[in-house]
């Protein structure tokens, strides 16, 4: 709890794994709405589930990388 406390770790990306799933969850439910709904057609739904799938992942592995190279970085100034 000190490490949370006292910014000696990062807490942000374990929460960017949670809201990874609940975008993924959000793109399902918009993909199948679209798709069984009267406003939208088979092939939008599809385009939603497919490329809302890949946005999100994209979205979150960046988000990820800046906190991989700070740990990088944090790891070679504690050699020196």
């Amino acid at each position: 709890m000190r490490d949370v406390l006292f910014f000696d770790s990062m807490l942000t990306p374990k929460i960017i794994t949670f809201v990874y799933w609940l975008l993924l969850l959000a793109v399902l439910v918009s993909g199948l709405g679209a798709v069984f709904s009267g406003y939208g057609s088979f092939w939008s739904g599809l385009g939603i589930l497919v490329f809302g799938s890949i946005g999100v992942r994209i979205w979150c592995e960046l988000l990820i990388v800046l906190f991989k190279i700070h740990e990088n970085l944090k790891k070679l100034a504690d050699k020196e």
